[in-house]
């Protein structure tokens, strides 16, 4: 399509001469605002993916994609539910629960919290707790022990043996009024799940301990349920409840759970898509006038490849190549940024953040503790192909007007 005689004219048009810098300064800018908006496009769907993918998991890996629940707030049979949840195909793990709200209270510091107790072999499994032990042991989350999130630790001044005193208001009836529950834990471990609302309320327990603080012998308040496929979760509870076939018990997956706040971001990550993609049509803006002031420029020019026998097809062609050479350089400039960008992001972050002495991402704003960031090279294609068709849609104008350049005429008034 594009001949040697192209090449070489467009090749010479796009090498500023003298007199023609303020042209190539635009194509400059114009080459810089495409990959500015191409890597912002890359850098921004990947933290917003990265964002979706851990806490989806971490949320997920946390509350289950189902939730066994009973419409009397206690499951008594549950070792029999939970064994016939597990025999339906597609789930791939059962913890029965049993939560309780407490307050919290060590020394001077007092807070609210969230008891959550399971069984020792159910904790271990727990891998988003388990798995990242700041301190502590497994062996020791037996009896009256618990565990807790870092975050807690470093507010209530609390470390491994250290005592954590649980008050729940649903406490014993006298005469004076409801006296509170009141029972001091030993800590046996401390953990760093990745999510600071853990990290900072929740408290982890042995069943056997919880059941007889909260006075549920032998009950769960829930059964999480861990499934193959989360995105067939809707359908997994569906099957589940038919299963059980007992109206006091219902089956909530994750789409009902927490359907709003992932909503929230998917609607968040396209209007974002939606707002930067404006940057790269305004770089192609940018081309469309540098390629109009060229062709401006190269009226006499035209004229004389006209005469010398170059068909308007060959003149489109000479500026169809100068936009494209502009657009696709900016293209493939702003990819490699974005994606070099999101490969050290974290590595960027701590820089920026010991440079200016700023917490650029706060924990306790953003749920998480660090910045993530997953690449989806089918979006990344999708940025790519979009920059490279708005910018070469830019060419077509100013290239067909370069076209339509009549020779008799530029030669007259040139």
């Amino acid at each position: 399509m594009f001949g040697p005689f192209e090449r070489a004219v467009a090749a010479r048009y796009l090498r500023a001469r003298k007199g023609e810098r303020f042209v190539s300064i635009i194509a400059v800018f114009s080459l810089v605002g495409i990959a500015l908006g191409v890597a912002t496009l890359i850098i921004v769907m990947a933290v917003m993916n990265g964002f979706r993918s851990d806490l989806m998991s971490r949320f997920l890996g946390l509350s289950g994609d189902l939730t066994v629940l009973s419409v009397t707030r206690s499951i008594s049979d549950y070792e029999d539910v939970a064994r016939r949840v597990r025999a339906v195909p597609g789930v791939t793990a059962v913890t029965p629960l049993l939560e309780g709200q407490v307050l919290l209270s060590s020394g001077s510091w007092n807070a609210g919290g969230m008891v959550q107790a399971m069984t020792r072999p159910d904790f271990a499994a727990l891998k988003q707790v388990s798995g990242d032990l700041v301190a502590g042991s497994l062996k020791d989350f037996q009896g009256d022990s618990v565990a807790v999130g870092e975050a807690m630790a470093r507010n209530a001044g609390l470390s491994v043996g250290s005592r954590l005193t649980l008050i729940s208001p649903d406490g014993a009836a006298t005469p004076f009024g409801t006296v509170p529950r009141m029972k001091a834990y030993r800590v046996a471990a401390i953990f760093d799940s990745g999510l600071n609302d853990y990290n900072r309320g929740y408290v982890f327990m042995p069943l056997d301990a919880a059941q007889v603080y909260f006075r549920k012998p032998a009950q769960v308040s829930q059964i999480k349920v861990m499934v193959s496929d989360p995105d067939r979760a809707r359908a997994m509870a569906q099957r589940i409840a038919d299963m059980l076939a007992d109206p006091q018990i219902m089956v909530r997956d994750w789409t009902r759970s927490n359907n709003a706040f992932f909503g929230a971001l998917e609607v968040q990550k396209n209007v974002l898509f939606l707002i930067l993609t404006l940057i790269i049509l305004v770089a192609a803006f940018n081309v469309i006038s540098s390629l109009i002031m060229m062709v401006r420029d190269k009226t006499v020019d035209i004229a004389v490849l006209r005469t010398m026998g170059a068909t308007r097809g060959a003149v489109m062609r000479i500026f169809l190549m100068c936009g494209a050479f502009v657009g696709v350089s900016g293209t493939v400039a702003g990819t490699v940024i974005g994606v070099v960008f999101c490969r050290y992001i974290e590595s960027i972050r701590h820089g920026i953040e010991h440079l200016t002495g700023t917490n650029l991402f706060n924990p306790e704003v953003y749920y998480l503790v660090h910045l993530p960031t997953r690449m989806v090279w089918s979006e990344v294609a999708e940025v790519v192909v979009m920059a490279l068709g708005l910018s070469l849609l830019a060419t077509l104008y100013p290239s067909w007007k370069a076209a339509r350049t009549d020779p008799v005429e530029s030669l007259r008034n040139g």
